[in-house]
């Protein structure tokens, strides 16, 4: 099957993206906010969160993608989907507690270094 390395991770960061929302509907709901986040804290942490994994994730998806249909190593592309993964668990954490705290940092910066990987690694298989 094309992809599977890509869309096992895909699979992930989709419960990853529910969870999220789940967690912000939540928080929503205690503090009975319908739009915004009624200046509570606790519900812009978790809707910050969600909104950083959407601003995060699909870029990267769409580079392993490219990169897995490239027939490239795939052992190195599970290493960085499964970073991304536990990056993308570990930074909503991190939102929720006083900055800074290894948590968010954590989960930034391996968000941040799958992406650069990505990024160079698809640069590589275009100037070959």
């Amino acid at each position: 099957m094309p992809l599977v390395t890509t869309l096992i991770i895909a699979v992930a960061l989709a419960v990853v993206n529910l969870w999220l929302s789940i967690r912000t509907g939540q928080a929503r709901q205690a503090a009975k906010v319908s739009v915004g986040d009624g200046d509570n804290p606790l519900l812009r942490a978790r809707m910050r969160a969600h909104a950083n994994f959407i601003e995060y994730v699909p870029m990267a998806l769409i580079l392993m993608a490219l990169i897995d249909s490239s027939g490239s190593n795939s052992q190195l592309l599970w290493l960085l989907g499964i970073a991304l993964v536990i990056g993308r668990i570990l930074h909503p954490f991190g939102m929720e507690r006083p900055s800074p705290n290894p948590f968010r940092i954590g989960g930034i910066l391996l968000t941040y270094l799958v992406t650069i990987a990505l990024i160079v690694w698809a640069v590589v298989i275009l100037v070959r």
